[in-house]
């Protein structure tokens, strides 16, 4: 082969390929008692390097992303419904009735955020301070009369403050107070009729400039710029900027004359935004493609096989599994859906469509991954003589759950270097970034502190499917074991292409490396080793952000989750450590092999 002439990469290429073909030293034969390979001390020194590596780059960066003189602790969400009543009483006249609600989620400028993080002006962003009187992160707070389910007011709070930075009503003008009624600062008796004509730039003006005052601003210092979408009158602030964008005070009115609409802050380029598009429309077609429809074509693969294989296996092995999936799973899904803070038919209708939808989809998942483990299970014993999902009443079974544990946590924090350094390497050659997503955030679930219950649904079924399952699937048919893996590591890590990490192609690039490492977890490991190495690492991932939430409850869960696997571990150690060794397997069985 030509790559032979190189010493370098020759020795590079044969040690892959070494590393990830399955030999039966690697994993217990059947029938076998079990062991799990020793920790050498090379793998405990790369574990050390990882685990400082994450803190470096990861860890690190967060601490010191905020000044240790600003408080960064986010305000209750009960305390950012008190600001908004006390602001729209104060400042808009509007007092809400006790039968309605106040919803409160958490919403951000993705867009700005990404160009700033793209152009790396974070820093110059929360050095100026503008962080806190025009943030990209915000409380949107939003009352909603009762069995009504559109809103009449929202307000928009600094999610660390409380300041209010923004808003929005559609409250009619009139003097009898009460919801949806209003004496609001700033109207205009004269625009007060229903049949009166558009504001002139004049009446505009006139209406505006007491809250441009009411938020210190000098409107002799502002220049008027187009209008853009609802916003009928903008103004823009030539000498406060950030890279190309300019901080701009927008403003919208009702046709009885009077503020209805009020935004303060800073927009991203449209080129950027035109960029973050275009990537979104291939990071959606590489995940139907690259990702979805292969990985049905494995669930009917893994149905068609458990069939085949039922006489190697049991339909009962994967059963408790996939109903404790199923059951995080529906927790989770619970736990995400968007609050409905409407008492209307409507509202709860729609409730219960997006219920029985996640329901029918977590069903799906759950059944897959019943068929990815029977499947899995039967192919490896049947075909290649091998254990790497034992049984619980095998000898030596708890010893080797504890063991595989040691080994999860060990290759987790290598994982978590490698991923450092393959963000730092993408840093500088594609020059990846990051941004916000309000629709995964933990602020916007019900109970942030289930967050870590993912790390399970992940480490559970991804490895079922990808590794246990897909791995000796793709070997029948590339008959490679390298392309086998290669091939259900490009499927598993197409299906993260929607995170909002751009370009869409560094987290494929990132995530292949990885994907590749879990592959070898588990020909060398087994599949519960490298079960515990994917929930360890995102565990750990997970626990870090609650942690940063910087909320007592928030940051125990975080700490709980990160040594949660050890404690499963080891309930299933305690359970299993004296147990008499089981028989056997039966003579026409071992003849299989």
């Amino acid at each position: 082969m030509a790559f032979c002439n190189y010493p370098v990469s020759g020795l590079i290429i044969r040690r892959v390929m070494v590393i990830l073909i399955p030999r039966r030293r690697f994993m217990n034969p059947v029938g076998q008692p079990l062991q799990q390979r020793a920790l050498s001390k090379r793998l405990l020194s790369a574990g050390i390097i990882g685990v400082l590596l994450f803190a470096l780059f990861q860890i690190y960066p967060q601490l010191m992303s905020s000044s240790p003189d600003t408080d960064t602790t986010v305000i209750s969400k009960s305390e950012a419904k008190a600001q908004a009543a006390r602001f729209a009483a104060q400042k808009l006249g509007l007092q809400a009735d006790a039968e309605d609600h106040w919803g409160v989620v958490y919403q951000s400028d993705s867009d700005f955020y990404g160009y700033m993080s793209r152009e790396k002006l974070l820093g110059e962003y929360a050095k100026q301070q503008l962080d806190q009187r025009y943030p990209f992160d915000v409380f949107h707070v939003t009352l909603y009369p009762a069995s009504s389910a559109v809103s009449n007011l929202s307000v928009d709070l600094n999610m660390y403050t409380g300041e209010p930075v923004g808003f929005s009503t559609q409250a009619e003008t009139s003097a009898s107070g009460g919801t949806g009624r209003s004496t609001s600062a700033g109207s205009s008796p004269a625009a007060a009729s229903e049949d009166a004509a558009p504001l002139s730039l004049q009446q505009q003006e006139s209406l505006a400039r007491p809250w441009l005052q009411e938020w210190g601003v000098n409107p002799s210092k502002l220049q008027i710029e187009p209008g853009t979408g609802d916003f009928t009158l903008v103004y823009s602030n030539s000498s406060v900027t950030i890279g190309e964008s300019r901080l701009m005070y927008k403003f919208s009115f009702s046709p009885q004359g009077k503020v209805n609409q009020f935004k303060a802050g800073f927009t991203a380029p449209g080129w950027h935004t035109s960029y973050v598009e275009d990537q979104v429309t291939l990071g959606t077609r590489l995940n139907l493609y690259g990702y979805y429809l292969p990985t049905i074509a494995l669930a009917l693969l893994a149905l068609i096989y458990s069939i085949l294989r039922r006489s190697h296996t049991s339909f009962a092995r994967g059963a408790f599994l996939s109903v404790v999936h199923f059951a995080i799973m529906m927790g989770s899904t619970y736990n995400s859906l968007p609050e409905t803070f409407s008492d209307s038919p409507d509202a709860r209708l729609n409730a219960l469509i997006l219920f029985v939808i996640y329901t029918l989809f977590s069903l799906l998942m759950s059944l897959m991954l019943y068929f990815s483990l029977v499947a899995g299970d039967g192919l490896w014993r049947k075909e290649e003589g091998l254990n790497p999902w034992p049984r619980a009443h095998e000898p030596g079974y708890g010893q080797y759950v504890l063991d595989s544990i040691k080994v999860g946590y060990v290759w987790a924090f290598v994982l978590l270097g490698v991923q450092s350094l393959m963000f730092l390497v993408l840093s500088f050659t594609l020059n990846n970034w990051y941004t916000t997503d309000p629709a995964q955030s933990p602020f916007n679930m019900k109970y942030a502190w289930l967050l870590p219950a993912v790390a399970w649904l992940a480490g559970l079924s991804e490895e079922a499917i990808y590794r246990l399952f897909g791995i000796r699937m793709l070997q029948k048919i590339v008959r490679n074991t390298f392309a086998a893996c290669l091939i259900t590591t490009l499927i598993w890590a197409f299906g993260h292409t929607l995170y909002p990490i751009y370009p869409v192609s560094s987290r494929p690039i990132e995530l292949t490396v990885v994907g590749l490492l879990f592959s070898y977890i588990f020909l060398r490991y087994g599949f519960i080793a490298a079960m515990f190495s994917h929930v360890v690492f995102d565990s750990i991932l997970i626990g870090s952000s609650l942690i940063f939430m910087r909320e007592p409850v928030n940051i125990t869960a975080g700490a709980v989750s990160i040594i949660l696997p050890f404690l499963v571990a080891y309930i299933v150690y305690w359970f299993n450590r004296r147990r008499p060794p089981a028989e056997p397997f039966p003579a026409a069985r071992k003849s299989l092999y």
